[in-house]
């Protein structure tokens, strides 16, 4: 299978040499780091070549590296139903610089493209309708950066008492919690809450 993805990876990289930074095959997957200017090419080239007919769009996500100056990888699955094969393409952006929208290319990559806005940030150049789509219109920040705040926002909510939308502090629990990462097959070396019951 391993040697299947190389052959295909080095067909993307021999067909687009110039837009194509790197072919990497890990744990059987294949993954193709391209130039930001060019996804649009190499998108249309992965649909529309006999070889490969990645003709399915299963998702683009954005990841987050605050440490480095293009902070953001956009990342593209693909799925080729014909071929029976998966190819991850990853782009560098930063956080001024704009990836250009693939939505001529592959029509579900507006909400795709509008949820990696939102959440990271990620700008889209030539996306037909790019605002918030899961957040509140009056949302401030990005909240799957690294570097977002788990405090002092406030979330929207219906509250069915009051029959309105109601405006509160955002209350995340997790931030208190105290957690032991001891392995479960060792055990703690305490009492749990609930295990006095079993004596």
């Amino acid at each position: 299978m391993d040697e299947a993805l190389r052959d295909l990876g080095e067909h993307i990289a021999g067909e687009n040499d110039t837009a194509v930074v790197s072919c990497d095959v890990a744990f059987g997957e294949l993954t193709v780091t391209v130039v930001a200017e060019q996804i649009v090419r190499v998108l249309k080239f992965l649909r529309d070549d006999h070889a490969c007919r990645f003709v399915n769009l299963i998702d683009i996500c954005g990841v987050d590296y605050p440490e480095r100056t293009e902070r953001f990888d956009v990342v593209y699955h693909l799925l080729s139903p014909t071929q029976n094969a998966r190819v991850r393409i990853k782009v560098h952006a930063g956080e001024e610089t704009a990836v250009p929208s693939v939505c001529s290319v592959f029509p579900a990559a507006n909400w795709f493209e509008r949820e990696a806005f939102d959440m990271y940030g990620i700008l889209f150049s030539g996306h037909p309708d790019l605002r918030r789509i899961l957040t509140d219109y009056g949302f401030n920040g990005h909240p799957l950066r690294k570097d977002f705040p788990l405090t002092g926002f406030v979330e929207v909510r219906y509250d069915d008492e009051q029959k309105r939308v109601i405006y509160e502090p955002v209350k995340l629990a997790q931030e208190f919690r105290s957690f032991d990462f001891m392995s479960p097959w060792e055990g703690a070396e305490y009492l749990l809450p609930g295990d006095e019951k079993a004596n």
